[in-house]
């Protein structure tokens, strides 16, 4: 009884970083169909249909002529040919398949684990909140895509943001079940005290950047300045003109999105440089090497943050640059395991 029971709870981490793993790769995919304008080149949602590509011209020519009726098409790609379209039709059509997996295979194990009773009810439960939130996150992903049908050549930055950090907070969610699981321990992510404050907040400083990222992305605000660490001729990009409080708060300036995802960078930065300075100070050996690990995925951030900038947008950097967003967030999130108790 007690070896099924360890086979059952060994099988259930290997589920959940499975899990994890595919999550972590529909956000590369994701990313990268962003970065390829890949996004509306499936006009519907086709949440039962769709699992086969078109399989002969017939069936593009379909999904083509529902292409060329967005804006997309008549304003950007008005040349654009079959052979072109299907460039960015498979990349959304691949994003689409990995998240109706991702779906179901998350979803049949869980329904065995809870009916075997041999794991632990908090992350049963937790993992039900998972699954809601991979649910969200299709219809989110379709509300994303209806906003660049109608009127715009791009969807949302705001529904991007949505779609990315509900992204995030699945994957961490099934890093912290995980750690849990491999510390033997049972900690509480939401435990509120001075002393860990300051790791949450690094946290929430860290999910704010990459909400600004989707900013950038969305807006395609990385094209308006190319140079470092200047923005053009000056620190202030010098296009911006703020004469209300309220225009500080303009999210739909891309010079001004780009700047904030500069300078919350830096803060970051510095504000990591502060926490090493007070682990050391405090001899918080349990805490150097994870902040450490943490320091140099940042610096790695930046690297490639700025020579993505530099390089014109350069697919494969940017995708690096985001790859290493969600390295430090885990990063942050083992910072802070290590820290509770």
């Amino acid at each position: 009884m007690y070896s099924d029971e360890k086979k059952i709870n060994n099988l259930f981490v290997y589920w959940l970083f499975t899990s994890l793993i595919l999550v972590f790769s529909i956000i590369i995919v994701g990313g990268l169909t962003r970065l390829t304008n890949s996004g509306l080149s499936i006009t519907e949602w086709e949440l039962f249909s769709g699992l086969l590509p078109p399989l002969n011209e017939k069936e593009w020519a379909v999904y083509f002529d529902q292409y060329k009726k967005i804006p997309q098409y008549r304003i950007l790609n008005y040349n654009m040919t079959l052979d072109e379209f299907k460039y960015i039709f498979y990349w959304e059509y691949f994003h689409r398949v990995l998240a109706r997996f991702i779906g179901l295979f998350f979803f049949i194990p869980l329904v065995f684990f809870y009916l075997s009773k041999k794991i632990k009810k908090k992350y049963i439960n937790i993992c039900i909140i998972i699954f809601f939130l991979i649910l969200m996150q299709g219809i989110i992903g379709w509300y994303m895509v209806k906003s660049g049908l109608i009127e715009v050549i791009t969807v949302s930055h705001y529904r991007l943001s949505i779609h990315l950090i509900t992204a995030i907070l699945i994957v961490s969610s099934l890093f912290w079940i995980i750690i849990d699981i491999l510390s033997n321990k049972d900690k509480t992510f939401f435990k509120f005290s001075y002393e860990i404050f300051p790791f949450q907040f690094l946290i929430f400083l860290i999910f704010i950047q990459i909400i600004f990222g989707a900013f950038v992305s969305g807006l395609d605000a990385g094209k308006i300045y190319q140079t470092w660490p200047m923005m053009g001729n000056n620190y202030f990009p010098d296009d911006l003109t703020i004469k209300y409080f309220l225009n500080l708060l303009d999210f739909n300036n891309h010079s001004l999105v780009q700047f904030y995802h500069r300078n919350i960078a830096y803060i970051i930065t510095v504000y990591v440089l502060f926490l090493i300075v007070h682990i050391y100070l405090k001899k918080l050996s349990v805490l150097k090497k994870p902040i450490l690990i943490l320091f140099f995925i940042l610096l790695l951030q930046i690297l490639f943050g700025v020579i993505t900038l530099i390089s014109g947008l350069n697919i494969y950097l940017a995708s690096a640059h985001q790859i290493t967003s969600v390295l430090l967030v885990f990063s942050a999130i083992n910072l802070y395991y290590c820290k509770t108790k």
